[in-house]
């Protein structure tokens, strides 16, 4: 076996069962999960009725390229949602459909590595596990850029130094955040391209919640628009990942797509007709009629921020809960170990939550997700609340 699987630590949930493993919580308590980012708002009926309508397609063979209805609607949403050229997205050129951001962006390491060059890959920490694991069995060393509340929870890229921008060959970015809801501004996406294109690297940034956010008038900026911004409408370097999941509601649709730099594109899709992921043809009827919409998406964020106001307004003065830019995380600091906060509160409130150090990696002596927890807010309100409540309860005690 390839033994750069040795290199891969349990994922979060296994640690995390791990943690709960011998603990009884209260019978009477009915279960309610904070830890994982699964949105359990209904998936609107229209995307479930195009799944329905197009069942004929299972009897034959999907194209690893998608169709081109599918590909113009994506291209369409993107310059629509980030104000971009329209001549300088191309169908054919620019845009992959894929099975949900998660698969793509393990793979795409797969295929950009160069593991003949001592490759290393950077990433936030904490972060998406997904990245780590990429880039171990890409064979590149990966680097952890801590975020910590001193920095606005994004990495601090000034701290680089330029041996490891000379090694750098990927660099995972994550806007807005998972779990810290930070959101990297015009700026900064402009300044990394422009490292990207002194230090010889790509740039794939995770954008799957970029449609959750607090402000309607100030969505979070994209990759693709910064490049644009800045006049390299050919988007050199740059890779964006999306996805319906969260937008939509839908994670077991998998359905997402990648574009960006068609120097990218080209050999990615090679690369992906080997690796044999084409999108089941009525799964992308039915992304067609999502792409399509924003009606649904907005009503979707309404229901998170309800969600995210209403848990701030009960923890508040228990727990220093801010309210991030964007996505539907909680990232609080914990008035004990995290580890200790999570089992606690699943034993006295069962409730579950995430230790942060487990999303995290020690750099330096320092885990940037200790004694922190991350809530994902993604039980309908009723339950967000009476998990609120049920924390603030459990802080008392403590």
């Amino acid at each position: 076996m390839n033994p750069s699987l040795d290199k891969l630590q349990p994922y979060p949930f296994q640690k995390l069962a791990t943690l709960k493993a011998g603990v009884t919580p209260p019978e009477e308590l009915n279960h309610i999960p904070l830890s994982i980012g699964e949105p359990k708002h209904k998936t609107p009926v229209f995307i479930r009725d195009a799944l329905h309508d197009n069942l004929h397609g299972v009897a034959t063979y999907s194209a690893t390229k998608g169709t081109p209805e599918l590909r113009q609607a994506i291209t369409d949403w993107l310059i629509k949602r980030y104000d971009l050229p329209p001549e300088s997205l191309d169908i054919e050129r620019h845009v992959l459909p894929v099975n949900g951001t998660r698969e793509a962006l393990f793979a795409f390491a797969q295929a950009a590595v160069d593991a003949s060059r001592q490759p290393q890959v950077l990433m936030p920490n904490p972060f998406y596990q997904i990245y780590e694991g990429a880039a171990l069995l890409a064979g590149a060393e990966p680097v952890f850029l801590s975020c910590t509340d001193e920095n606005n929870f994004l990495p601090d890229f000034d701290g680089i130094s330029p041996g490891t921008w000379k090694r750098c060959q990927l660099l995972y970015l994550c806007s807005p955040g998972n779990p810290t809801g930070a959101v990297a501004d015009m700026a900064t996406l402009q300044r990394l391209i422009n490292l990207a294109e002194e230090h010889d690297f790509i740039i794939a940034s995770d954008e799957c919640y970029s449609e959750i956010y607090l402000d309607e008038e100030n969505p979070p900026p994209g990759l693709l628009q910064a490049a644009a911004e800045m006049g390299n409408t050919e988007y050199r370097r740059c890779i964006v990942f999306n996805s319906l999941s969260k937008r939509s509601s839908v994670p077991g649709l998998r359905s997402g797509f990648v574009a960006g730099d068609a120097d990218l594109i080209n050999p990615f899709f090679l690369y992906r007709t080997y690796h044999g992921c084409a999108m089941p043809t009525h799964h992308q009827a039915a992304s067609i009629k999502a792409w399509s919409d924003e009606q649904h998406a907005e009503e979707n964020r309404s229901l998170y921020r309800k969600k995210l106001e209403a848990a701030h307004d009960i923890l508040y003065d228990v727990l220093p809960v801010e309210r991030a830019a964007a996505g539907f995380y909680l990232w609080p600091e914990t008035p004990v170990s995290d580890t200790e906060f999570a089992r606690g509160l699943f034993a006295q409130q069962n409730v579950t939550v995430l230790p942060g150090s487990f999303l995290s990696r020690e750099v330096d002596g320092m885990n940037p997700g200790s004694h922190r927890v991350r809530m994902a807010l993604v039980a309908p309100l009723d339950e967000c609340v009476e998990a609120a409540e049920r924390i603030k309860t459990f802080i008392k005690s403590l």
